[in-house]
């Protein structure tokens, strides 16, 4: 991978850029990058001016934002960083999966590229963090299992567990609690739009017998299945 920028903001800014489209979502505004960020409009405004001007970022006025390749690159690197850090607080250190987000994003700026690798071969080169999100190769290279987020999953139908995102931990804490992990196998039942729930039956990997779960719209938003 390409050196990574110095700034510690311009790394969070290119992470997030790249994040909001991972999944298949649009490209970031100003905006929303503003209140991923916890930042003004204005403050985004001219940080995103200055990642254009530095070639790692395009930018059209009132358009989304999107990465340049040497953007992407910085991206990916501090990703894998992220992911890899993510996986080695759960794997060796005793964290669940609620708790490694924020530890990693301190924990990713102050790491060495050699430290990285050194992660990566203790933990056997993993393909994925605990959430399932992918952990790009030290060369750049990002393989996306195909999917859909199980909210567009009709009744009747399901797939197995390949990603949860980690945005909201008290999410993960409830899908832990009802047996929502990684590999579980996941069918719709029945939509309750009318209380905002859903009926699913949740199948542990390795198992043939499901148990019945109710989810609410924020936790069903938070998962994918293979499609």
């Amino acid at each position: 991978m390409s050196q990574l920028p110095t700034s510690n903001v311009t790394q969070d800014y290119l992470k997030a850029i790249y994040a909001a489209v991972e999944w298949g979502g649009p490209a970031t505004s100003v905006s929303a990058l503003a209140t991923r960020m916890g930042v003004s409009a204005s403050t985004a405004s001219e940080t995103v001016r200055r990642l254009a001007d530095e070639g790692l970022v395009h930018h059209e006025r009132y358009g989304g934002i999107s990465l340049t390749g040497s953007g992407r690159q910085a991206a990916l690197a501090m990703v894998r960083r992220h992911r890899l850090i993510e996986t080695l607080l759960v794997e060796h250190l005793g964290y669940g999966w609620d708790e490694v987000h924020d530890e990693a994003e301190i924990l990713e700026h102050a790491v060495s590229d050699l430290l990285v690798e050194r992660i990566d071969r203790l933990l056997g080169h993993p393909v994925r963090d605990p959430h399932g999100d992918p952990i790009p190769t030290v060369g750049g290279e990002v393989t996306l299992p195909p999917t859909r987020p199980l909210a567009q999953t009709p009744a009747g139908e399901g797939g197995r567990v390949v990603r949860i995102s980690d945005a909201e931990p008290q999410v993960l804490r409830h899908l832990a609690d009802v047996g929502v992990h990684l590999d579980a196998h996941v069918a719709v039942v029945e939509a309750r739009p009318y209380v905002g729930t859903t009926l699913f039956t949740v199948t542990p990997p390795g198992e043939s017998a499901g148990e019945a779960v109710e989810l609410g719209d924020p936790a069903v938003a938070a998962v994918w299945v293979t499609a």
